[in-house]
């Protein structure tokens, strides 16, 4: 599997994100449903919190990943939704760390919704993942 980083521009560098990612030869290719905040019953935990939300997603997202074999480096895309923007942003500095830590540069989009499947939950993740 190969994958290249098209990146045209630099602007997006610091918010942790590239333009796209060209992927060829991948075997397999891994699309979740929205990640979002809850514990192995499927409770919503940190009502209202944004950035332990976006940790317990990604906790959530890298116990999946582990389960079909394949890491956060492995994720070429992210799909943000978000019942506030400017929370979200906010808590971006962490957000970017973490995946920098785990070598994980996928391309995203950010989307303000009016709400998610519980009215305390302020964040969900999408991510595609491909691997050989």
């Amino acid at each position: 599997m190969k994958r290249r980083i098209i990146n045209p521009w630099t602007w997006q560098d610091k918010y942790g994100f590239v333009q796209s990612n060209e992927v060829t030869d991948a075997k397999r290719t891994l699309y979740t449903a929205g990640i979002v905040s809850v514990d192995t019953d499927g409770n919503l935990q940190h009502p209202g919190n944004m950035e332990k939300q976006i940790n317990l997603v990604l906790d959530n997202m890298e116990q999946l990943l582990e389960q079909a074999d394949l890491q956060m480096k492995d994720v070429v895309r992210f799909t943000y939704y978000t019942t506030d923007v400017q929370a979200f942003s906010e808590a971006g500095p962490a957000l970017i760390e973490r995946l920098e830590r785990k070598e994980c540069r996928p391309a995203t989009s950010l989307i303000g919704v009016q709400s998610l499947f519980h009215p305390d939950c302020v964040v969900e993740i999408e991510a595609i993942g491909v691997g050989e």
